[in-house]
């Protein structure tokens, strides 16, 4: 791959997290799982969410808790390394949440992460993401996470499919 095809997949791939975070700040995650391969992993300091049923299960929990507002900002994107159907980039998230609803004063955000992601090229050539992992290097304020335990629950009180 020539460095022109590389960035243009660099830039393929970023804007790609950008539109699964303007998917999640501004339509609740509704379709979020769709970015993600079916038994793909995210993994945050409080959290672990395997495969697309938990990670539909986390949004639909979030938005039940009622209103919050939110603005994940990609910075720093990086493609760190390429081979053949398999791409890891590293960026950098600033969070900026809180419950209520907008306008919320201003504040520091809640939290600035590198976040670790591998993208997987599907079989229709498609690039889903197949693990994304979180380092916090700033914390601020509140994040949110569901348990591992009222993930289970929540997932096991629905109707089978």
């Amino acid at each position: 791959m020539d460095v022109s095809e590389r960035s243009a997949l660099s830039r393929y791939l970023e804007e790609k997290v950008i539109a699964y975070w303007h998917e999640v700040d501004f339509r609740w995650g509704e379709r979020a799982e769709e970015h993600y391969t079916q038994m793909a992993v995210f993994v945050s300091p409080n959290a672990r969410y395997e495969g697309r049923d938990q990670i539909r299960e986390f949004y639909s929990w979030r938005k039940s808790r009622g209103a919050r507002v939110n603005v994940h900002l990609v910075n720093n994107f990086h493609l760190l390394h390429l081979e053949g159907g398999r791409a890891e980039v590293n960026w950098i998230c600033t969070l900026f949440a809180s419950d209520g609803e907008a306008p919320q004063p201003s504040a520091a955000p809640v939290a600035i992460s590198l976040v670790h992601d591998l993208f997987l090229r599907q079989e229709d050539g498609e690039w889903l993401c197949e693990e994304r992992r979180w380092q916090t290097l700033f914390r601020g304020g509140e994040t949110t996470a569901l348990s591992t335990k009222e993930m289970a629950r929540r997932l096991a009180s629905k109707p089978a499919s």
